[in-house]
């Protein structure tokens, strides 16, 4: 399931709603600190979706496409079964040196249909790699990766077993030698984000309920020996989801979605909810918005990164508030104190306003980069933006 659930635009929208979108574009583009930086699009659809690094010369952003920056040049690269024709797509990776990468999603086309896929990168290519062992009719569905080091990485997401259709969360791990899953019943629950900063200390975040509807935010957390439940709190009456998460301690870690004022049937926009836990409680911490100004401008996040504890970016989308299904890349930091709403690109060009942010690495100090798709009609680009000129703007 694609996160981004981008609202078609009807072929009748009035330009007087473009006309009233098109400043606050013009004017965060000015401002922002960030620049695009082009990158390669093989395929029909090229969204990024997750990112990681071993140096500033050896970058990985995956989606429907897979592709990487030596330092110099951003270049595609082939993945099996990856094909960008929307019914595949890698969730996950991780970057261990520049002859060592994993990569993990799903790849849902073709005869063999293997549904979760383990990709390993050699230096030189993308081969398939056994994973974990499952009962014939289980759907195993990988939405995240995260790592420590070469003998301890983990890929998450949920199982949906072929007996009574039961739905479990899913953690598979990498010793070394071999991947082995972790299974248990998660009900009507699923995990989207993950981040570890220790063996023994990592974190999945996601949503547990009806999404859209009454849905609660959800942590798991890896103590060495077990995954657990820890609470999580939520806002408003609404769908609250928790989509990225970021373990820079065990008392100091960061996760990010969106929160809903009201239930349906009423209608309300989504707000940006950050959340910090500080070694005993998750809190929401005050996070702001772009409006919202009508019940169509919901604001959400997707993912963070960051330079130090007190130098974090955290990114996603928002809507226009005519109600077109316009989205603008939404682009946030925390300086120790506060979070803020920085200036970034949307390099989308035409009728059609689509750029979101979904991953982020910061190879270095200072060099941070974020990744996404744009929707240049009727397909979707890779997305890349950059910058190494701090934090401040």
């Amino acid at each position: 399931m694609k996160l981004s659930l981008i609202v078609a635009l009807a072929l009748t929208l009035a330009a007087a709603v473009l006309i009233s979108i098109q400043p606050a574009i013009a004017g965060s583009d000015a401002a922002s600190i960030f620049q695009v930086v082009a990158t390669p699009n093989d395929h029909f659809n090229n969204g990024l979706l997750a990112a990681s690094a071993s140096s500033p010369t050896d970058i990985w952003a995956v989606g429907q496409s897979t592709i990487h920056f030596d330092g110099t040049t951003w270049t595609a690269f082939p993945a099996p079964g990856i094909k960008g024709d929307n019914t595949s797509d890698l969730a996950g990776v991780v970057d261990i040196s520049p002859t060592l990468a994993w990569a993990a999603g799903s790849v849902n086309s073709g005869e063999a249909n293997p549904g979760q896929v383990i990709l390993q990168w050699n230096g030189t290519k993308w081969s398939v790699f056994p994973g974990p062992k499952f009962a014939a009719g289980d759907q195993p569905s990988v939405k995240a990766m995260a790592s420590t080091g070469p003998d301890d990485i983990w890929a998450i997401g949920s199982l949906l077993g072929d007996d009574e259709q039961q739905l479990f969360f899913l953690f598979e791990h990498w010793d070394g030698t071999a991947w082995t899953a972790t299974t248990s019943v998660s009900g009507d629950a699923f995990l989207f984000g993950a981040s570890a900063d220790a063996t023994n200390d990592a974190w999945a975040v996601g949503f547990n309920g009806p999404e859209n509807d009454d849905s609660n935010t959800l942590a798991q957390h890896w103590d060495g020996t077990s995954w657990k439940t820890v609470a999580t709190p939520s806002v408003g009456s609404g769908a609250n989801q928790l989509n990225g998460v970021l373990a820079l301690a065990p008392n100091d870690v960061w996760a990010v979605g969106f929160s809903t004022p009201v239930a349906p049937p009423q209608q309300a926009a989504t707000l940006t909810l950050i959340e910090h836990y500080d070694g005993t409680n998750w809190t929401i911490v005050p996070s702001p918005n772009v409006g919202p100004n009508s019940i169509y401008q919901s604001n959400r996040l997707f993912g963070l990164t960051a330079n130090s504890p007190t130098d974090i970016w955290a990114f996603g989308s928002y809507f226009a508030v005519g109600g077109s299904g316009h989205q603008m890349t939404l682009l946030m930091h925390w300086d120790g104190a506060k979070w803020s709403i920085a200036p970034s690109p949307n390099p989308t060009t035409g009728g059609y306003l689509s750029d979101l942010l979904f991953a982020g690495v910061t190879p270095s100090p200072g060099n941070v980069w974020i990744f996404g798709d744009e929707d240049e009609a009727p397909h979707s680009a890779t997305l890349a933006i950059h910058t190494t000129t701090g934090a401040s703007f």
